[in-house]
């Protein structure tokens, strides 16, 4: 075998390209979005249950609103280490739909065309993914925030699925629906209330108030995840033997909610409830092995809860084709 000895040329050649390689490996590995869009849907099966999950969009604001109760320069060290922009968040939006026998539930509704523009794709990747919004049977709302319930209406101010049951918990109906609430917050978060309110309120929608633990159909029940808002609440999909839990935002980023979990955000309601509940799944989750879906983590956005002492990892899930 001969042995490649490098000429005068190449190592000039080498030389030249030295500043691209000592590059900061957050920025070598950043990856740009293809001209014609990904796939918007994925499946998989839990048990029986066909799962498919459907995203709205995306949304880029501001990282900092992240780790609000940590120094800013610990959450920007932490970002960089991760491979993420210090400064520019993005975020994915990630529905889940769950076919179950005659029962067809879909998680929260997204954003419509009320909120941002690279959101309100929900209905055009279920068109894509075959899923006729006449089949769905009952509406899951984890809590009212703009990017979950501010689809709920159809360019007719109609409610968009008007033949499904609509459930949301009953803690998180009566927070928004408080007599003059909206001249109760700051007013920064008056938008969002006059939002949740007309947006609950929505014209053909009555509203199943649900309790913690209580059964959508068979397999599917709420499990109460307060803290991000009063009321919040995750989904509890169980068949053959097989967990997974629709977060919602109770945990909202798919490396911080994880590795350092005592952070909370800028918008979450109670940030130590929302700390409280965060740990408390990731030691059921880790602890019993069940699945997660987090509606901001990446695409698909699901995957399990890795404990190593006393720090979590998100894993993703090895997927079938």
């Amino acid at each position: 075998m001969s042995l490649l000895k490098p000429t005068r040329r190449d190592i000039l050649k080498l030389a030249a390209a030295a500043p691209a390689f000592a590059l900061p490996a957050a920025v070598r590995a950043e990856l740009g979005a293809p001209e014609a869009g990904n796939p918007g849907y994925f499946r998989f099966t839990l048990g029986d249950l066909r799962l498919t999950v459907l995203s709205d969009g995306y949304m880029a604001l501001p990282t900092s609103g992240l780790g609000v109760n940590a120094d800013p320069s610990d959450v920007q060290a932490f970002l960089k280490a991760h491979y993420l922009s210090p400064l520019d968040g993005y975020s994915h939006t990630n529905h889940l739909l769950i076919e179950a026998g005659e029962a067809t539930v879909l998680v929260d509704v997204g954003s419509g065309h009320r909120f941002l523009d690279t959101t309100g794709r929900l209905l055009e990747n279920m068109e894509t993914a075959g899923i006729d919004p006449n089949e769905i049977t009952h509406v899951v709302i984890t809590h009212a925030h703009p990017d979950h319930i501010w689809g709920i209406r159809d360019d007719f101010d109609e409610a968009l699925f008007p033949d499904a049951e609509y459930i949301m918990g009953a803690a998180e109906h009566g927070y928004w629906m408080q007599d003059d609430l909206v001249n109760q917050v700051a007013a920064s978060e008056q938008q969002f209330v006059l939002g949740a309110v007309n947006s609950i309120n929505c014209d053909g929608v009555e509203w199943t108030l649900a309790r913690d633990g209580q059964e959508i159909v068979p397999g599917v029940r709420m499990l109460a995840t307060p803290g991000h808002t009063a009321g919040h609440m995750s989904v509890m999909v169980e068949a053959g033997g097989t967990q997974l839990i629709a977060l919602g935002d109770a945990m909202t980023h798919g490396w911080m909610s994880f590795r350092r979990p005592d952070w909370f955000n800028g918008f979450d309601a109670d940030g130590a409830q929302t700390v409280a509940t965060r740990k408390r799944l990731l030691d059921m989750c880790s602890a019993d092995r069940i699945a997660v879906l987090g509606y901001h983590f990446p695409f698909p956005g699901v995957g399990h809860v890795l404990r190593e002492e006393d720090t979590y990892s998100f894993v993703p899930a090895l997927w079938q084709f």
